[in-house]
């Protein structure tokens, strides 16, 4: 099992907890998703056939740009 923690800025809201969440939970190989609004993180754990790129690709395709 791995975790990958990427600062998303523009988490501001309920919404944004969700669509992110939901895109990336319907990759295989993610277990859990947690986004911290106060914190701006979102942690991702997942198996090791989950690649930093897929799940950069779930972020973007939820709507978010990851922090440089």
């Amino acid at each position: 099992m791995s975790e990958q923690v990427y600062r998303v800025p523009d988490v501001s809201c309920d919404h944004c907890v969700r669509a992110i969440t939901e895109e990336l939970t319907k990759r295989s190989g993610v277990t859990e998703v947690d986004v911290n609004l106060e914190s701006k993180f979102v942690t991702v754990r997942h198996d090791d056939s989950v690649s930093d790129e897929q799940i950069r690709e779930g972020i973007a395709e939820a709507g978010y740009d990851i922090a440089a």
